[in-house]
């Protein structure tokens, strides 16, 4: 006999509804979206292996996600922390929108030609600048390091935060869609060993964050003036406009990869 559904069900189903949302909301622009993708991937495989009989498999399957599930503390420890702040400062009622939000067209186009025309003047002038185009992987964590923008792109903008007298040109600005996301943002240093000492902290910080995430960082030399690209933790310098353009139009096309032009994996950089 089915049981009647009563208002307090409907309220319960409600709550989770909306505590289930807001959570999304809170880790979606973070690494923890990208781990629970990871999760999934493993709850599939252990169905798979299960239905079909592939009982090894299956139990190594569940031996590792018994693992992880006493790991997922350590693991979300920054969204955990995240969520437990937004509920104690009375923000985490704040992510529901009342109004379906549009979604923004993406005018990568000007973002691209915006950057090809700011680094050569940045590097004419010396101007140590990091400038980090988000791809999949969200990196909110980074960019609560610094100052949220939230700001159309222009040009102008971007090569006012980099200048010198500028209080923001510390730090890196993440490029979020077609918007400035933020500046003065603090990057991981990369751990490796194996690269040149005349790299500086920029080209360091660089290289650590596409270490961690998918995103491309342009970096511009203060003392050189150089331009270089760092991606999957490789690093290519000196480029050319030209080059740039090509590595931010392969970057930005849908279902393409990035093309790397001889950039080598190990050793000296």
């Amino acid at each position: 006999m089915p049981q009647n559904i009563s208002l307090l069900d409907i309220l319960d189903i409600a709550l989770i509804t909306f505590v289930l949302y807001n959570v999304l909301l809170l880790i979606k622009d973070t690494p923890a979206a990208q781990i629970i993708k990871g999760f999934l991937i493993l709850f599939i495989f252990s169905f798979i292996s299960n239905w079909i009989g592939l009982r090894t498999i299956n139990w190594l399957i569940k031996g590792l996600m018994a693992m992880l599930v006493v790991a997922i503390p350590i693991i979300f420890q920054p969204e955990l922390r995240n969520i437990l702040l937004k509920m104690g400062k009375g923000g985490f009622l704040t992510n529901f929108p009342l109004f379906p939000r549009e979604e923004e067209s993406k005018k990568w186009e000007a973002v691209i030609n915006g950057i090809v025309m700011v680094a050569p003047m940045l590097s004419a002038e010396k101007i140590g600048s990091l400038i980090v185009l988000e791809r999949d992987v969200g990196l909110q964590d980074i960019l609560e390091t610094g100052i949220s923008l939230n700001s159309d792109f222009s040009s102008e903008l971007l090569y006012s935060i980099f200048l010198p007298n500028s209080p923001l040109h510390d730090g890196a600005v993440i490029i979020r869609n077609n918007r400035i996301a933020g500046a003065n943002c603090i990057l991981p240093l990369t751990k490796r060993t194996d690269i040149k000492k005349s790299l500086g902290t920029r080209h360091r910080a660089a290289i650590g964050l596409s270490e961690i995430s998918d995103a491309l960082v342009i970096v511009i030399s203060e003392e050189k003036g150089t331009i270089s690209v760092a991606i999957d933790g490789r690093l290519t310098r000196p480029l050319r406009p030209e080059l740039l353009k090509k590595f931010l139009q392969n970057l930005y096309r849908p279902k393409r990869s990035i093309i790397i032009y001889n950039i080598p994996k190990k050793g000296k950089l």
